[in-house]
């Protein structure tokens, strides 16, 4: 049988992936690769293929992380702008991110023709234009930035060409590109096996140790089902190593999309950009994967940091308000959904060793742009275990220092917003009293010294676990539009009920003792049974 991605209301979750099995028993391989994402499964691809032995393995399906939230982009327009990575680089470390991005777009091109994978990849024009009140030096500036960076065929045109409203001037980026992410990832993992590589799912990782055997690392799984292996790529969103070093220098936020049906040629083919605060990005794709009348506008924007709101209707509300303004065509909206991206302090990934001679790879910091920061991940990393020189390795280093006065200035107000996070300890909770919590909420209790997070499910039982994030201690929020708990520090989500699905946190929040009405002592455990209350008390890229 075949697996749906999974159960969130995005744009491609028509997709049908492979069959995949789950981790039974243990293997020795050359490289064990933990996330099957587009990073993962780039790296993975790009070592099979050159003979080396790879394992991946994921706790979910294929795309079932934010690779599959994303809406695709696949850019040398970085979500940053060059203006602001112009700040924080110099001239020579910003020609090599580009040359890295734009080498990502002729990569994933490449992959799809060599091995026919079906994923409605095409070139496209990038636009980035002035949101209203911005001045058009915004884009001029832009377009010499990019200059710098060695993009020279971005240039400025009098408008995008989109008839619903004028842009005012815009900076065209041309030969961006756009696929359905799935069907490339489905068409990936089928590469993979192809070329000797195998793959695992339902395998959920908890820990990886150098030190257990000579010369390798010991991948180890929550049900004991261990892999050992010469190295270790971690390349799962915001890996949990380091525990502490790379999540103070970058942050996640949740970005917010829709997409609504309009006639199939009313809008032009391309990707568009304003420079709104956070900007609102736009394309289109077809309407589950196929051709017909109609197409899907995809609008995305109103980020932010993760956990530190719980709006999600107002945000979708609002992305569909700015939608229909500029593209009166705009039918039913037919997706809501949002992501999660992960933003550093200089605006570039970190991909490769933990340190010098470490056996454990990294890949984390997308900044929005994931499809290429994934794909330079495959290249990148599949030089470092080959022992060859790479251009970018110090660009993407994850130890690297590129403190300027300006990355100083994000750095510590990214720090100081994550320590304001842990005053939440003093704080009461969002209700005193279970009985007011809705089926299919979720809310912040205090008892005592203790902060649960209490979900009520839609049959009306009450599951309770502790609200302190397994990662680094913080206390999590409730996501009513994604029916989670996330952390505000660094990133961390949790089911309703309690399991870990999304890092650097590996393991569930943890389970408390309730007093039931009756005096009896009761615990649920994650995506366990709970007891019917009042009778016996879970961005681009």
């Amino acid at each position: 049988m075949t697996d749906r991605a999974y159960d969130k209301d995005t744009a491609w979750t028509h997709a049908v992936l492979p069959p995949i099995a789950p981790l039974a028993t243990e293997h020795r391989t050359t490289v064990c690769v933990v996330g099957a994402g587009i990073a993962g499964l780039t790296t993975a691809y790009m070592l099979a293929k050159e003979g080396r032995g790879v394992i991946v393995l994921d706790d979910g399906v294929i795309g079932g992380g934010e690779s599959g939230f994303t809406t695709a982009h696949i850019v040398n327009a970085l979500d940053r702008r060059w203006t602001e990575l112009a700040k924080l680089h110099s001239q020579e470390r910003l020609r090599l991110a580009a040359a890295s991005h734009t080498a990502a777009i002729d990569t994933i091109e490449r992959i799809v023709q060599e091995e026919g994978i079906d994923c409605d990849f095409r070139r496209v024009p990038g636009y980035l234009f002035a949101a209203p009140g911005h001045p058009s030096s915004t884009i001029e500036d832009e377009i010499k930035a990019a200059h710098q960076a060695g993009l020279e065929l971005v240039h400025g045109v009098e408008r995008a060409p989109l008839e619903g409203f004028n842009t005012g001037v815009a900076a065209k980026f041309p030969e961006q590109g756009q696929f359905h992410i799935l069907r490339y990832l489905a068409g990936l993992a089928r590469a993979v096996e192809r070329h000797g590589g195998k793959i695992y799912t339902r395998a959920h990782v908890v820990d990886v140790d150098e030190q257990a055997e000579p010369e390798h690392v010991v991948v180890k799984t929550d049900r004991g089902v261990n892999i050992i292996a010469n190295e270790v790529v971690l390349a799962t969103n915001s890996p949990f190593l380091p525990w502490i070093s790379v999540h103070l220098k970058q942050a996640g936020y949740r970005t917010y999309v829709i997409a609504l049906r309009v006639p199939r040629g009313s809008i032009p083919a391309g990707l568009y950009w304003d420079t709104e605060d956070p900007f609102h990005y736009v394309r289109l794709s077809n309407v589950d994967g196929a051709d017909g009348p109609d197409e899907l506008l995809i609008v995305g924007g109103e980020d932010h940091k993760t956990g530190q709101a719980d709006d999600a209707d107002q945000r979708h509300a609002r992305l569909e308000a700015w939608a229909r303004e500029r593209f009166p065509q705009a039918g039913q909206v037919v997706h809501r959904w949002s992501g999660e991206v992960m933003e550093t302090a200089d605006g570039l990934a970190f991909i490769g060793r933990l340190k010098k001679e470490s056996r454990i790879l990294i890949v984390t910091g997308d900044c929005g742009n994931g499809m290429t920061h994934g794909t330079i991940a495959g290249l990148l990393v599949n030089d470092l275990v080959h022992g060859r020189e790479n251009a970018w390795a110090e660009l993407y280093d994850p130890s690297r220092v590129n403190l300027t006065l300006h990355s100083a200035s994000e750095y510590l107000k990214e720090n100081l917003n994550t320590a304001a996070q842990y005053t939440d300890w003093l704080t009461g909770g969002d209700l005193d009293d279970v009985e007011k919590l809705p089926p299919g909420m979720g809310a912040i209790m205090r008892r005592g010294l203790t902060k649960l997070a209490v979900y009520r499910d839609p049959q009306g039982h009450v599951h309770e676990r502790s609200a302190v994030c397994t990662h680094l201690g913080c206390i999590v929020a409730w996501n009513p539009a994604e029916r989670t708990w996330d952390c505000p520090c660094h990133g961390s989500r949790f089911e309703c009920t309690g399991r870990v699905i999304r890092g650097p946190a590996t393991s569930d929040l943890k389970p408390v003792e309730t007093a039931t009405p009756g005096g009896a002592e009761t615990a649920t455990p994650p995506g366990g049974t709970a007891t019917p209350a009042g009778k016996d008390l879970a961005r681009t890229g």
